[in-house]
């Protein structure tokens, strides 16, 4: 009797602190997110700023994998919508989920699992293929946000002008440092 007490609770532990676990990371994914869309410069003919959002959403999602990845993208949605200033410039409230950035956020979520899934089949494991789901990461969220804007704007072209375009560089310059920082989220993940 006294052998299956040992081999029942470490049976069962292992699953709680992993289940834990994988909420902990969810939830500092989203406050990462929030601290990130703190960092924020706005442009005044758009109304997208630049953040570190996007650095947030590639490295988040390398990091954590398509599953917790996802999930930190959602709860960071979430909690913005219901009220918490965790939005760009510290906005909340549900009308940003109908507002101009809306794509964005949604690409984020998307983003953050297709970053994983190919994180998770090996695309990140050197600093040099992790740019692959980087760089797609990026396109999904350009894809989301830029179809979102244009209905907001009601033209294509003023929406690439207003939400692509002016975030090439600096975009191209985040993935750069989520590929560098990568290293240091996986000792900080594991």
């Amino acid at each position: 009797m006294t052998t299956l007490a040992p081999t029942l609770s470490t049976r069962y532990i292992p699953r709680t602190s992993s289940w834990l676990r994988a909420l902990g990371l969810i939830v500092a994914g989203s406050l990462l997110m929030a601290a990130l869309a703190q960092v924020i410069i706005p442009l005044p003919f758009t109304p997208v700023p630049i953040t570190g959002q996007t650095f947030g959403v590639l490295l988040i999602g390398a990091a954590f994998g398509s599953k917790r990845g996802a999930a930190s993208m959602f709860l960071y949605i979430i909690a913005g919508a219901l009220g918490l200033p965790f939005f760009a410039g510290g906005v909340s409230g549900g009308h940003v989920l109908i507002g101009a950035t809306a794509g964005y956020l949604v690409g984020f979520v998307v983003a953050a699992y297709v970053i994983g899934l190919l994180a998770e089949r090996g695309l990140e494991r050197s600093v040099r293929t992790s740019f692959v789901p980087f760089f797609v990461g990026t396109l999904i969220i350009y894809l989301f946000g830029i179809a979102w804007l244009a209905v907001a704007l009601g033209s294509f072209s003023k929406a690439v002008a207003a939400g692509l375009l002016p975030f090439l560089i600096g975009d191209a310059m985040k993935l750069a440092a989520a590929a560098l920082a990568l290293p240091a989220a996986w000792k900080l993940v594991k």
